[in-house]
């Protein structure tokens, strides 16, 4: 019953962030797949969204950002950024850190090692995607 739950929510979650989720979509790639068998509704739909493929781009070259930073980078709302956030948080992609700095609070986040092997993978599955159409 908690997977339904955890699937309906993150449903939900990209559904508010403007994002579609289907349950092909959401399927993971087989690590070392002939190009053949690979396809685009094998992306990883966690990085795969704009926003998020953002965020993860940012901290990948970046020791860590801070909410702010990332804001001005993406051109993002503060609902937005914050709902995508979470969502890579929660998935163990990127770390948040929160403190005070002159009493202002002040986010951190920084991608963390699951978070950079995810997105090699993602990186690595579209550059076969890019092989296979070119090849075709």
């Amino acid at each position: 019953m908690a997977d339904k739950t955890s699937a309906a929510r993150a449903e939900r979650d990209d559904r508010a962030a403007g994002g579609r989720r289907s349950n092909a979509a959401a399927s993971k790639p087989h690590a070392g797949a002939p190009t053949s068998e690979i396809s685009a509704t094998q992306l990883d739909r966690l990085i795969h969204e704009r926003t998020r493929l953002a965020i993860v781009s940012a901290l990948a070259v970046n020791p860590s950002l801070s909410f702010t930073e990332l804001k001005q980078l993406l051109g993002a709302s503060d609902g937005n950024l914050s709902v995508h956030a979470r969502k890579l948080e929660d998935a163990g992609h990127i770390a948040c850190t929160k403190s005070f700095s002159d009493r202002v609070p002040k986010t951190e986040y920084r991608l963390t090692a699951s978070g950079r092997r995810a997105l090699e993978r993602y990186l690595n599955h579209m550059e076969a995607l890019i092989r296979a159409t070119r090849e075709s």
